[in-house]
């Protein structure tokens, strides 16, 4: 059955000539006056612009025509005090619609709601036209239709094909509970301020790098809080041993004096000898000094509690600071919407095609500066689907599908990406024209099978377009590798699913990066990176056997929380050498969700968490697919913030194409050169002085180098580090050299560990105690730097 001939069709006002009068200049007026009333004018009419979608759902609710007359009473109002008749005039005729409505002398026919949206329309390009200072027409043609509606009489309608239903953004029910005036009273209420967008911008920059100050300011005063610890065992060592002193000292005299009491020769108490009396002196005055030092001690001690409470605070109040200068460059999804269906409304009247745009998520937010350069390719894959998805009315109604075609933006938030799906119930797309234009055009072999997705990848080539004529609205092939390009620098990727006769999806997911987040950082190998909170579902840890059995099977994977998460490394996702240290023991998982993946993720280390600021890097390296950002932390490193979520999308396409799982490297060139492993040893000494001084003789050959205050320390250190060699003294507080040298040769994790003893006790039953323990080196202090390295590069072994 043929379709029926289309009515003859009234074209848009965008289209017809005859609609504008002559041009009107700009009046001479107030600058000041005319940017409060276009900034006021472009509230409100995309607040009009979502009730008039409203009232083509509900063309009988009285309530949505007070609002909407209202919203002109006061752009009227703005703009006869501005001297711009041209948008007065129009929206007094509009007003008169509404009022002829209100008062039950007119009804609100499909053809007045078409008549006011395009008035809306014409409003808006007149307000952009005033805001660009140009001289406006005066829109007579379609004040005339609108003044023949009011009047009762039916104006030309235009044709069906060019209507263009608007649904609502997908509101919540609590939002379409809302009235008008409830409405109207919070926007009275709410009262706002200018302020330039750069500005803004700079302060939030500078609000974070105050955070990174204070995260340096707190690191330092955390070291100087360690210092403190270790003066107060400082005086109270010095004070044991000044104790000691005095005894031996005083036994010393006495016994001096029994011998010279026997012999007969002493006349005085020996304490009133003058030999006696300094040694006396001097004994008492280390003890003055050593109270001295105690008392400032703890004077240095309260002004760091002190400073901690102070640097506290401030986290606080830089966190509030942080998160409202952020909330003020945060904007709604649905601020865009208006603009989206402006260009719907205008592209489907040039194409003689009916068209609605369904939103969901609109209240979600996005940062000014995504949302901002993300409106134009959203007004191309509208127009796009349009033009190649949406059929005509009558080749709609010949496949049994409503005349109007729906076109569905749904935002929703995935761990850390902000996924934005663009749906149309249109033709879908030409899997054949698209291999036969990427066949001539040398991108494809005909005899070369690839997925539909690989497929449709090829219309994201520059100058790749399959319409047959060439168009305003398309045919060009410069849209969608626009499009494609721009997703790419701002960190998020863009794919494309079809269903040939049902429509299209394209899906864009863009990174929803924030100044300040929360994140946990772990290790692989030597590296340090950071993982956003916000992917990360939780911590398990699993026996590295486990691991190894787990990962030897075909799909490996893990059950936690009910749900099953499939097993990668993170070193292979990044594509970096992973580490073959660590311990025999647990082996830490982080179990990340994002959509419908779900991974436990292998790593070396588990840091702990901590708030960090997101610091840009770049286009070279943001397009790197699993870089979301850098952060400075506290000792001014930078550490790589991962996403994880492009990481193991990625890891799924190769293992569902049967390819290795081992992708070719990810990160840039410079990320990727390993050194080579660096030794680790561990010095065990009570001494801050010689833990230091033999600190900077290790690093200087460069060695990483742990170190401990005694033996109870060195055991809690050994449960995250297992080091090539250690450095160890035998007077220490809590527990002994010999005592850490007897723990260590009997644990299995670190039996084989070679120890050099270095201490003071050079004689031979120290030598040994030590040699029955099983320490396989012993130097006397002070020791020379030559033979501790040659002792140590011996111990290890040729070659480390």
């Amino acid at each position: 059955m043929a379709p029926p001939a289309p009515a003859p069709r009234e074209p848009a006002f965008v289209a017809v000539p005859d609609e504008t009068g002559e041009l009107h200049p700009m009046p001479e007026i107030d600058e000041d006056l005319l940017e409060i009333f276009i900034q006021e004018a472009t509230e409100i009419l995309d607040h009009a612009d979502a009730l008039m979608a409203r009232l083509r759902e509900s063309p009988h609710d009285r309530e949505l025509v007070t609002g909407l007359q209202r919203d002109l009473h006061t752009v009227k109002g703005g703009a006869h005090m501005s001297a711009l008749s041209t948008i007065g005039d129009l929206g007094h005729a509009m007003e008169s619609l509404f009022e002829a409505v209100s008062e039950h002398r007119r009804e609100m026919t499909p053809r007045a709601v078409e008549a006011l949206e395009q008035g809306f329309d014409r409003l808006h390009g007149l307000v952009q036209l005033v805001g660009r200072r140009q001289p406006t027409a005066m829109p007579t043609g379609l004040i005339r239709r609108i003044e023949t509606l009011v009047a009762g009489e039916e104006a030309p309608a235009p044709a069906p094909a060019v209507e263009t239903a608007v649904t609502p953004v997908g509101a919540r029910p609590a939002v379409e509970a809302r009235t008008i005036e409830d409405e109207e009273t919070a926007r009275a209420i709410q009262e706002y301020i200018r302020v330039r967008a750069d500005l803004l911008d700079t302060m939030v920059n500078t609000a974070g790098e105050v955070a990174i100050y204070r995260s340096r300011l707190e690191q330092q005063v955390a070291g100087y809080r360690y210092n403190l610890v270790e003066l107060d065992a400082t005086v109270t060592r010095l004070r044991e041993q000044l104790r000691k002193l005095e005894l031996e000292t005083e036994a010393q005299i006495l016994s001096r004096y029994q011998r010279a009491d026997e012999a007969g020769l002493s006349a005085f108490d020996p304490l009133e000898l003058d030999r006696f009396s300094t040694l006396q002196q001097l004994s008492r005055s280390l003890s003055e000094s050593v109270s001295d030092l105690s008392s400032i001690q703890g004077t240095f001690d309260d002004l760091t509690r002190q400073s901690e409470t102070l640097l506290l605070q401030q986290s606080r109040v830089n966190s509030d600071l942080q998160e409202g200068l952020m909330r003020t460059r945060m904007v709604p999804f649905d601020s865009l919407v208006p603009a989206l269906r402006r260009t719907l409304r205008q592209t489907a009247s040039e194409l003689g095609k009916r068209a609605q745009l369904r939103v969901e998520g609109a209240q979600g937010e996005m940062d000014r500066n995504l949302l901002d350069r993300m409106k134009a390719p959203f007004e191309h894959m509208l127009r796009n689907a349009l033009a190649h998805g949406i059929e005509s009315p009558g080749e709609r109604a010949s496949k049994n599908k409503p005349a109007e075609g729906t076109i569905n933006i749904a935002l929703a938030r995935e761990a850390t990406e902000v996924v934005l799906r663009v749906t149309d119930d249109g033709r879908g797309l030409d899997r054949d024209a698209i291999r036969r234009k990427a066949i001539e055009r040398g991108l494809l072999t005909e005899d070369k099978q690839v997925s539909d997705r690989d497929l449709y990848g090829y219309i994201l080539d520059s100058g790749f377009s399959t319409a047959e004529t060439i168009t305003q609205i398309a045919g060009r092939g410069v849209g969608m590798d626009v499009v494609n390009n721009e997703i790419k620098l701002l960190g998020g990727s863009l794919s494309i699913d079809s269903v040939p006769g049902t429509g299209a999806t394209f899906t864009v997911r863009l990174p929803f990066t924030l100044a300040v987040t929360q994140a946990i950082l772990v290790r692989i190998s030597e590296a340090t990176y950071a993982i956003p909170m916000s992917a990360v579902q939780g911590v398990a840890r699993i026996g590295r056997d486990d691991l190894e059995k787990r990962l030897a099977a075909t799909e490996a994977s893990y059950a936690y929380a009910g749900e099953t998460y499939s097993i990668h490394e993170l070193a292979h996702l990044l594509g970096v050498h992973a580490s073959s240290g660590g311990d025999e023991g647990q082996v830490p998982l982080l179990m990340t969700r994002s959509g419908d993946q779900r991974a436990a993720v292998r790593v070396d280390a588990v840091l702990g968490s901590r708030e960090v600021v997101v610091k840009s890097v770049g286009p070279q390296i943001s397009s790197v697919p699993g870089i979301l950002g850098a952060t400075i932390m506290g000792d001014g490193s930078v550490v790589m913030i991962l996403d994880l979520a492009p990481l193991l999308r990625r890891a799924a396409l190769r293992r569902s194409e049967g390819e290795e799982t081992q992708p070719e490297p990810m990160l840039p060139p410079s990320a990727l050169l390993q050194p080579k492993r660096r030794l680790l040893v561990m010095v065990v000494d009570d001494s801050i002085t010689m833990r230091k001084a033999t600190t900077r003789v290790l690093e200087r050959q460069d060695m990483d180098v742990i170190t401990a205050k005694d033996g109870l320390d060195a055991v809690e250190k050994l449960q995250d580090h297992i080091p090539d060699i250690v450095v160890l003294d035998i007077e220490m507080p809590r527990m002994d050299g010999y005592e850490f040298a007897t723990y260590m040769k009997n644990d299995p994790r670190t039996r084989n560990v070679p120890i050099i003893m270095v201490t003071s006790r050079t004689g031979e039953k120290h030598r040994q105690r030590a040699r029955e323990i099983g320490v396989e080196r012993y130097l006397g202090k002070p020791y020379q730097e030559a033979e501790l390295l040659h002792n140590i590069h011996d111990a290890v072994g040729a070659g480390v």
